[in-house]
């Protein structure tokens, strides 16, 4: 990444740290949630889903998290509002694709700043915590999304006894 990269990357990042998109936020009428946690660096991202139509008709997310989490969530709230499922679902292969395997950033737009991330290993789990818990969110998973898979870190709901 050259210098003129890396400047833009910690622009973006900051700007949307600073001031995340759809955030705080819960939507009137939401259909889907999901909650995810990364206890390596105590991001905590609880994410909101009106799904109309087979379309993310709004989005919100509420949450704490380092400044690459936060801005991750920010921008993906952004790019995915109003995108049929389909479309949201390709976006994920492709964002995830660019940030945990280092991919090429085609087909992302704007997203293509948090290719940045990449050159950090230790924050990529950061950066792809929002958009595991869209997954989850589409998915209609109760299981918190945990960066370190199921520990005692990342506790699991528990399972509602049988009835007697």
């Amino acid at each position: 990444m050259n210098a003129d990269q890396r400047a833009l990357y910690e622009e973006v990042i900051l700007e949307h740290n600073r001031h995340p998109r759809h955030y705080p936020k819960n939507p009137r009428g939401s259909t889907h949630h999901a909650h995810g946690f990364n206890p390596l660096c105590n991001d905590e991202i609880q994410l909101h889903l009106k799904v109309a139509d087979d379309t993310i008709a709004d989005i919100g997310f509420e949450g704490a998290g380092c400044a690459i989490c936060m801005a991750s969530a920010s921008m993906m709230a952004e790019a995915v509002h109003g995108k049929p499922l389909d479309e949201v679902d390709s976006l994920f292969r492709k964002v995830h694709h660019m940030l945990a395997e280092n991919g090429p950033a085609e087909g992302v737009g704007k997203l293509r700043v948090l290719q940045g991330v990449h050159e950090f290993p230790m924050r990529v789990k950061c950066a792809t915590l929002p958009w595991h818990v869209l997954q989850a969110a589409l998915a209609q998973q109760p299981e918190t999304v945990c960066t370190e898979g199921p520990s005692p870190f990342c506790p699991q709901p528990s399972q509602p006894s049988p009835p007697p």
